[in-house]
């Protein structure tokens, strides 16, 4: 028999403030999330803004997400990007191969249309540089036509171009990904670390405002070790990228972010070396610029990856944003790859868009998981609500083998929590994933020892019977349902759900 899981949550023991910026997004020149996504000019139903080609709908669904940063222009796109490509008059704009998903780019849609298009978010611009087939001479001049308020030549073609004030784009990325044999301009770590050493330190000379982020791997590989051992002093910020993938397998789907939890562990450490290491004291942390359930071969990248989302992968989205407030203190930006049809919650077409199960869970942790993230432990006395298949990210099913500490990675009954002030007071908020397909629990949930709750709460519930169970334009079979509830001391948790309870504390 299967002991009930008991969740226990202290309001005191606060990690850290839960950063907004974990709740940001990310568009690339891949498919169709510029063009036909965020871009649609002449929209023949009227769902482009006439003077700007940006789609209303998508603007409308996105803001609902309340995303505070937007990463472009890629991803792999960028490492062959020139960007002096896309800007000024569209009638002179060249059209290029595109390398990297092995398609054509028009630059119709650039940075001045990019800058624009985050204002009309209400979200800070992120731009990636290019150090594939990129110059520092590039780079430079791309931070000089954005942010410069001098008398010289990128800053003067920006007010050309109809741009008076500079852009004060804040965020910029060393490069993508340069890690990978997919990259255009692949390097070994040693001399991709001394590379951006030097662009770092120029970029700093032209701006020394700015906020510049490593391009990291995964976290936990030697590639992070060497970059962070000689960048530390240079960045903000260091970052990770990780997909996770199904396999045609529920399990695989949800407990796939164990690899992302261990990761940001393994980082921390890591980062605590390089400063160490560098005598330094400031602070350093983790944008998590690329994440997001994808299986390539369910939706190729060269084919536009237009993943169509099911319950289980909702569910595997709310197990990656559980981690990201466990792991509050180290994780600072993360970014949902991507925003629009690549990937993505939202999907659209010449009629109209839908919301995938994903942008649920997504919409619930943006809207309602801010605050102080707040420590959880989750008891499990029985074998079998921890999870130490095959099927787990290969690492971490090796660590469990030999260390039990990594099972605490992988609970069906997941969960994150914070305290949140409201203008009625102290709200606290708990994120649970049950992540099995077929258990059910009465789940004890002990808070305290000094905090009280209201009896009634607020439940926000995502779930259907079928985990197959997908949306689309005719109809959301996945969404939210919200409810009240009186408690008791437990909750029900069903089978394969995701759900955030939303408790009053009192006095």
């Amino acid at each position: 028999m299967v002991t009930s899981p008991t969740i226990r949550i202290d309001p005191a023991r606060i990690i850290d403030e839960v950063d907004p910026r974990i709740y940001s997004g990310f568009t690339e020149h891949m498919g169709r999330c510029i063009y036909g996504g965020i871009y649609d000019p002449g929209n023949e139903n009227g769902l482009a803004d006439e003077k700007t080609g940006f789609r209303k709908d998508v603007l409308d669904a996105l803001k609902a997400l309340k995303i505070p940063i937007v990463r472009y222009p890629g991803g792999n796109f960028v490492s062959t990007y020139r960007w002096q490509d896309g800007i000024g008059p569209r009638d002179l704009r060249p059209r290029r191969p595109e390398l990297a998903w092995l398609t054509e780019e028009s630059n119709q849609f650039g940075t001045d249309e990019f800058i624009q298009w985050c204002r009309e978010l209400g979200a800070e611009p992120f731009i990636c540089l290019n150090m594939g087939t990129g110059t520092m001479e590039d780079a430079l001049a791309w931070v000089e036509y954005c942010n410069s308020s001098s008398n010289t030549f990128y800053a003067n073609l920006r007010r050309k171009n109809g741009h008076a004030e500079p852009y004060g784009v804040k965020y910029w990325a060393l490069g993508n990904e340069v890690y990978g044999p997919w990259q255009v301009g692949q390097m070994e770590a040693q001399d991709y670390a001394k590379k951006a050493y030097q662009w770092a330190k120029a970029l700093r000379l032209l701006d020394p405002s700015i906020k510049l982020i490593s391009c990291g791997e995964s976290g936990f590989t030697d590639w992070d070790r060497v970059t962070l051992q000689k960048l530390a002093p240079m960045v903000d910020y260091h970052s990770i990228h990780l997909y996770t993938l199904s396999q045609g397998k529920h399990i695989v789907n949800v407990m796939g972010p164990a690899a992302a939890e261990k990761g940001l562990e393994i980082t921390r450490s890591l980062i605590d070396l390089a400063k160490i290491e560098s005598g330094l004291s400031k602070d350093l942390t983790v944008c998590f610029d690329e994440w997001n359930v994808w299986d390539p071969v369910r939706a190729p990248g060269e084919k536009g990856a237009e993943e169509h989302y099911d319950l289980s992968d909702a569910l595997a989205v709310a197990s990656w944003l559980n981690v990201f407030i466990r792991k509050a203190d180290i994780v600072k930006i993360a970014c949902i790859a991507q925003s629009i049809n690549v990937i993505s919650p939202i999907i659209t077409s010449p009629f109209g868009l839908f919301r995938q199960t994903t942008y649920f869970p997504l919409y619930l942790f943006s809207n309602l998981m801010r605050g102080s993230s707040l420590s959880v432990y989750v008891d499990t006395p029985s074998p079998g609500l921890t999870y130490t298949g095959p099927n787990v990210p290969k690492f971490i099913h090796d660590l469990s083998v030999h260390t039990p500490d990594s099972a605490k990675l992988t609970k069906f009954v997941d969960v994150s929590a914070v305290l949140a002030s409201t203008g009625q007071g102290n709200e606290l908020r708990i994120a649970i994933v049950n992540r099995s397909e077929e258990l059910e629990f009465d789940v004890p949930i002990i808070i305290g020892p000094q905090a009280n709750v209201n009896h009634e709460f607020t439940v926000h519930e995502v779930w259907h019977e079928d985990l197959k169970a997908s949306n689309g334009f005719e109809e959301e079979q996945v969404k939210v349902v919200v409810k009240k509830e009186q408690f008791s001391g437990t909750y029900h948790l069903k089978k394969h759900s995701f759900q955030i309870l939303v408790f009053q504390l009192t006095e």
